[in-house]
């Protein structure tokens, strides 16, 4: 569903990614680790078109992301560390809003069923989102991605700021779109989430992707060690 050849991307005299070659799998969650400036949010924004490559390239589901092609997009959803949607509205209005943005049109029954598999609590349907958790807020983000029908789903530090138990609550969710079938890529400076929801883990550091390795051949102690020693 989603892949990288030869990905790179140069700011001027900056190597921001540098010759990345990764596959995500339907069903795979793979988690990009690395400081500030290793090269996910870049890896992130190239598979969503946000910018260009300067070489290399892109795939979504066999298709070339490029700036503003809007073929590869339609299989694939965002969600950032801080989801963008409008505090004013509530949380049904925000899913009906961005679902119609889609090209999407469904009943307030239909809102409600993914709003729901997103275990977000009826009680919050209706509130504002200005008066919304910041974990009900990723929940929201994640239900817009459902009703889009997005195959892929790429998140950007979608833990940070989470308590524990919003934190579990997310580790949970994950597991389970991933048991659906979907693709889940997800930059993160969380090793022990990582551990917890990945099936794969990658370690970049100056953008380049040194280590890359299935989670169920290493644990988080061996994570925690390897992560140190290369960064």
């Amino acid at each position: 569903m989603l892949q990288a050849i030869g990905l790179t991307k140069h700011y001027q005299h900056h190597i921001a990614l540098d010759n990345l070659n990764m596959t995500v799998k339907p069903g795979e969650v793979f988690c990009l680790l690395g400081k500030n400036g290793a090269g996910k949010t870049t890896t992130i924004n190239l598979f969503l078109g946000f910018t260009e490559a300067t070489s290399g390239e892109a795939l979504v589901n066999g298709l070339v992301v490029k700036p503003n092609e809007p073929a590869a997009k339609k299989f694939i959803a965002y969600i950032p560390e801080i989801v963008m949607l409008y505090g004013n509205l509530t949380c049904i209005e925000n899913l009906d809003f961005f679902s119609r943005l889609a090209g999407f049109t469904y009943t307030r029954k239909e809102l409600e069923y993914f709003l729901s598999s997103v275990e977000l609590q009826s009680a919050a349907f209706d509130r504002r989102l200005a008066k919304c958790t910041r974990g009900m807020r990723q929940k929201v983000g994640i239900a817009i991605a459902l009703a889009k029908n997005a195959a892929a789903l790429l998140m950007d530090e979608p833990t940070a700021g989470l308590d524990p138990k919003a934190t579990d609550e997310f580790s949970a969710l994950i597991k389970g779109l991933a048991a659906q079938g979907k693709t889940i890529l997800m930059a993160t400076h969380d090793l022990f989430n990582a551990a917890e929801v990945g099936t794969k883990v990658g370690i970049m550091r100056k953008g380049v992707l040194i280590h890359e390795c299935a989670t169920a051949n290493i644990n988080v102690n061996e994570l925690q060690k390897l992560y140190l020693e290369t960064i």
